[in-house]
């Protein structure tokens, strides 16, 4: 078995080879048409064969800046080396997101509503982002007053560590409160919203020490749990699904896998679940359907 698996990876190699593929070319051609500065750093993966658009090949790009990891960049590519082109590849047999929902690991995350709702959405958000904070409310209160019974939510955590300095240690806090409180999880969400404008690196322990006293919280124990960053491999991980997913920007919303980011006004992402649920609807009806009325039966004497 691992000869086969070591046969596969040097003929993929190999193919790749005499594709005519080469990355110093590939990248200073990138950088000319994406306007990359010098200072992007940029690694080129060895590309494969394409499992999405079969004859064609895929490339990788990891992007970084000032010591910090920007978006993946992912290109297709023809086998002579010659053509690149970044696309979306639709199957018309599965859902035209699913790319996108087989990487929306959300195992272990806060949620909300029924597991077997028939929409899905999934909010990577930053707790210090003022974005966020207005979405926060149409997220929490909207979705789940309107569709109680038809809408899951997960919450995933993605700090612009960049921009907001206190955005991950809430992240961590978060994690904490709903390690030691999942039920609480929630009201720590909407309360760090709310106070978000009174809230700065400097107080943030204190301030969450109010908050555990408010809700019945063990204090010493959430301040052990953020002192050791006890849920920091939890945030990192969710970062590492945001990332995989190239966000770049807070709040980024996927909704049965589609992608909405910034903070999308509450008209707008309750028409797009009503439209969501009545895909599903007309989606269940289809698989279902009975195939009685397309089968000629021949009428008999004895069946």
């Amino acid at each position: 078995m691992k000869l086969i698996a070591t046969l596969l990876m040097i003929t993929s190699a190999f193919a790749a080879e005499q594709s005519g593929f080469d990355k110093a070319t590939l990248e200073a051609y990138l950088r000319h048409v994406e306007l990359w500065v010098p200072g992007v750093g940029v690694k080129i993966d060895d590309a494969k064969d394409s499992k999405e658009l079969p004859g064609f090949l895929d490339v990788t790009i990891h992007l970084s800046y000032n010591s910090t990891t920007l978006p993946d960049q992912h290109y297709y590519m023809s086998k002579d080396g010659k053509k690149i082109f970044r696309a979306d590849v639709y199957d018309i047999n599965k859902s035209p997101f699913q790319a996108t929902i087989d990487k929306l690991n959300v195992v272990g995350a806060p949620s909300l509503g029924p597991a077997n709702a028939p929409v899905t959405i999934v909010v990577f958000s930053d707790f210090q982002c003022p974005m966020c904070k207005q979405e926060a409310e149409v997220i929490h209160k909207e979705i789940t007053t309107a569709f109680p019974t038809q809408v899951r939510i997960y919450f995933r955590d993605f700090p612009l560590e960049s921009l907001h300095n206190w955005a991950r240690p809430a992240a961590v806090a978060g994690r904490c409160v709903y390690k030691l409180n999942p039920a609480a999880f929630w009201d720590y969400h909407d309360w760090i919203y709310e106070n978000q404008t009174y809230i700065g690196l400097d107080n943030l322990n204190s301030k969450l020490q109010e908050f555990a006293t408010a809700k019945g919280i063990d204090g010493m124990q959430l301040a052990r749990c953020i002192e050791s960053k006890a849920t920091d491999p939890e945030v990192k991980g969710s970062m590492a699904v945001g990332t995989s997913l190239s966000i770049n920007s807070t709040p980024t919303i996927f909704v049965n896998g589609r992608r909405i980011e910034g903070a999308a006004p509450w008209e707008n992402l309750q028409a797009l679940i009503k439209l969501e649920i009545d895909h599903q609807s007309k989606a269940a009806a289809l698989t279902s359907k009975d195939d009685s009325c397309c089968t000629v039966t021949i009428p008999k004497l004895v069946k």
